[in-house]
């Protein structure tokens, strides 16, 4: 087997291979830390690196070794506890020696610590949204609004000098001057097969036919040698041009209620599931509009400080912030040309009469419209009026989906449910 070590002074990367490695076997694990401290961290620190922990006994390699082999006879002491047949109790706490369970106990009183291994920023977000994508994202071309992509397209005889294909161009020199140069090449071989011939036959080398022989020959070695090494025709570009690309131009609205109703602890919770939801799309989707909506009696529509930082209350009027949604909808995304997404977060409460109006705001006018639409109701009490007028327009379109929270443990468990990649 071959060992290659790599000695390179001040050599950046060098064990990118092998970190991809151990990320891909040791995935469940990893993102089962990640998934622990989304749930623990604060809203400000949700997109920073991972220090992970995993238990010796998970990254332990399993080994070969030579045993006795063949048919031995043994005598082994008896006992006066147990008989033929009788089944041994496993003994309590697998036999580590540790009441916590942690680490890997010895009998000299030494132990194992579990291996620690720090995430980066960008694997810890790879780990936090992996296998999720926005359902039914339909890729439109669009007319007026069509993107380029830029691609090879061959080679041309001129363009750019930053353009140019070195390894193309001397290949056709290298061929030009073999073409060239093979008639003279093969007419001097012919030449020097017939001097050596004369000088067999014991030609002086003085003798005419000698003397224009080896003229001949100069002659043409020397047009052999005044073949550029490459000229002006050898050269050779690299050609690129646009082809169109179907765009996939989507609007995620994050509606959320910040009524009276819904305490800090609410509120915070609904914000930590938008900022999961915010850095998804960020992560995942260079080309994607988000509307923030805050609604009480009166809707809103604010920028992202606003939206996650400021503190107005009020009363609840859900139907408010569905106008507002459908208003944006209609002014700036057209149904035809975007993929529209909504996610709203409330406690549920509203005005008896308001939840059958935002039902059928949902059911007319704005589902119609949508690609998806998830509801996330907060609160560890019985469901109010909204969450069952919702349950009708759930009925009415499938792409409405609907999760509810109880406790901060809850909400990436659910982001997850609601934004799992679909299988094709």
């Amino acid at each position: 087997m071959s060992h290659f070590i790599d000695r390179r002074l001040g050599s950046k990367n060098k064990s990118t291979v092998n970190r991809q490695r151990f990320l891909k076997r040791y995935k469940s694990q990893l993102k089962r830390a990640v998934s622990d401290a989304v749930n623990r961290r604060s809203i400000t620190d949700m997109e920073g690196g991972e220090q992970v922990g995993i238990p010796s006994r998970d990254i332990s390699e399993p080994t070969f070794q030579h045993g006795q082999g063949g048919r031995r006879d043994m005598v082994h002491p008896g006992n006066r506890e147990f008989e033929a047949g009788d089944r041994v109790q496993r003994p309590e706490g697998g036999g580590s020696g540790s009441g916590s369970g942690q680490g890997r106990a010895s009998k000299d009183g030494r132990g194992e610590d579990d291996f620690v291994f720090q995430l980066s920023r960008e694997e810890f977000l790879d780990l936090l949204f992996d296998d999720l994508e926005l359902p039914n994202l339909v890729r439109n071309q669009l007319l007026g609004a069509t993107e380029f992509k830029t691609v090879r397209a061959g080679y041309t005889t001129d363009g750019s000098p930053s353009n140019i294909d070195v390894v193309r161009s001397l290949k056709g020199a290298i061929g030009r001057r073999t073409a060239l140069g093979a008639p003279h090449r093969r007419r001097v071989r012919e030449l020097e097969a017939a001097l050596e011939q004369l000088l067999a036959d014991g030609v002086a080398e003085t003798d005419a036919r000698v003397v224009a022989l080896r003229e001949e020959i100069d002659r043409l070695k020397s047009r052999i040698a005044a073949l550029p090494f490459i000229d002006t025709f050898d050269l050779r570009y690299q050609s690129f041009t646009r082809q169109p690309e179907p765009t996939s131009k989507a609007v995620m609205l994050c509606i959320m209620d910040v009524s009276g109703s819904m305490d800090q602890l609410r509120k915070n919770l609904a914000k930590r599931f938008f900022i999961l939801l915010y850095l998804f799309l960020q992560r995942n989707y260079d080309r994607i509009d988000v509307v923030f909506i805050r609604h009480h009696t009166i809707a809103q529509e604010v920028d992202e400080q606003e939206f996650f930082y400021s503190r107005e209350t009020g009363g609840t009027v859900v139907s408010s912030a569905l106008n507002l949604a459908y208003e944006v909808i209609s002014e700036r995304y057209a149904s035809g040309s975007w993929n529209i997404y909504a996610a709203q977060a409330s406690d549920g409460d509203n005005w008896d009469s308001d939840s059958s109006i935002c039902r059928e705001l949902l059911i007319n006018r704005l589902m119609p419209l949508m690609r998806y639409y998830a509801y996330v109701e907060i609160t560890p009490r019985q469901h109010q009026s909204l969450w069952y007028a919702y349950q009708d327009v759930k009925a009415a379109h499938p792409h409405f989906a609907m999760e509810a929270i109880d406790g901060a443990e809850d909400i990436y468990p659910v982001f997850r449910e609601l934004f799992r990649r679909q299988d094709a």
